[in-house]
């Protein structure tokens, strides 16, 4: 089976081809970070816009790298949300069109979905497995029990934990996006300098919370001596900062970990997934987890953590060998929860 994924939820572009075998025969990304950096954040008109101007391009140059045609297509996957909404249809519509040109399947696939499958197809693991999803739009902790089957531990009750990245960056005076350039900085710095708090840390439950962080780090900053900031004041914030979200993300992991381990005894895996997942020093604090719980940790590659279409191209793929596909009267949805009996989590700007 060969399967085109078409990914266009946030400010990628991306298109990719993969085989039933786990075989990326192409993966294009194209960036707007560029577009959106003078915003200090990701316009959702503009994304749309480039998108629409795209989109074709990206595929047909990720078409040509897999050297296939249309022709040798066995469907056509595009994510159906959630996300932000006017990219969405962008790409579920590019994908409708090459499904009834081409009389293949299409399916819709929900964006979660691809980063939650991702270590199925980079390290083939089996289910039931742990998901730490953790990105610029969600945080969440989920048990992973098959295609189609989720039960949400937890999720953020205010900011996710990429978009505190994001702010503090602009605070600091770092640019867009902010996980990059917060992890050089703290390689600089002194992490106990700046005591930040660790919210809901040792609290029940895996719910997070990271607005109170983001919002420590602004009076941290304001109550330095005036004038402008110093390097070594910003690496050792953003080293503060990268320490504290690594101790309130370890401490939420090891929690749903019992949970996970108490409902599926079998299981034995953490995966993480999503843009933050490429944090480095995150990493190293999930594997000190793991080890000491007796389970272990599996991280997709840097390049497929991030937004990308081969991860929407590998859930096609499974999506299909569970059951049909979908119709071409799919709408596309702002909000997809994987789990839609979760119950609400309280709080301000709580994401699906």
């Amino acid at each position: 089976m060969i399967v085109l994924g078409i990914e266009t939820s946030c400010d990628e572009t991306a298109a990719s081809v993969i085989t039933d075998q786990g075989e990326i025969l192409s993966d294009v990304v194209l960036s707007q970070i560029e577009i959106h950096r003078p915003y200090g954040g990701i316009v959702p008109e503009v994304a749309a816009r480039a998108h629409l101007e795209y989109a074709d391009h990206v595929v047909k140059q990720a078409m040509e790298q897999a050297n296939i045609g249309f022709e040798d297509l066995d469907a056509v996957a595009a994510t159906g949300g959630p996300g932000l909404i006017g990219g969405v249809i962008v790409g579920v519509m590019t994908a409708k069109a090459i499904a009834c040109a081409h009389d293949i399947p299409f399916v819709a696939i929900n964006h979660l979905e691809g980063h939650a499958l991702t270590a199925r197809l980079t390290d083939n693991v089996k289910f039931p497995y742990l998901l730490l999803l953790v990105s610029g739009g969600h945080s969440q902790l989920l048990i992973v029990r098959g295609v189609g089957d989720y039960t949400r531990l937890g999720t953020t009750i205010d900011d996710a934990v990429g978009e505190a990245f994001d702010k503090s960056a602009k605070l600091l005076g770092l640019g867009y996006p902010g996980g990059p350039p917060i992890e050089a900085a703290a390689k600089l710095g002194d992490a106990k300098r700046f005591a930040l708090p660790r919210p809901l840390r040792g609290r029940p439950g895996c719910h997070f919370s990271f607005s109170g962080l983001k919002a420590a780090v602004k009076r941290a900053i304001d109550a330095l001596p005036p004038g402008e900031l110093l390097d070594q004041d910003v690496n050792d914030m953003a080293a503060s900062f990268q320490a504290a979200v690594a101790d309130v993300i370890a401490d939420r992991a090891r929690r749903a970990m019992h949970e996970f381990q108490a409902q599926c005894p079998d299981g034995t895996t953490l995966v993480v997934a999503g843009g933050v997942a490429a944090n480095a020093a995150l990493r190293e604090k999930l594997q000190q987890v793991v080890a000491k719980e007796g389970m272990v940790l599996v991280a997709p590659p840097l390049n497929l953590c991030t937004d990308n279409a081969a991860m929407i191209a590998w859930a096609g793929i499974e999506r299909l060998k569970n059951g049909p596909p979908d119709g071409l009267d799919f709408a596309p949805r702002p909000r997809w929860p994987l789990d839609p009996d979760a119950p609400k989590a309280k709080g301000a700007g709580v994401k699906a």
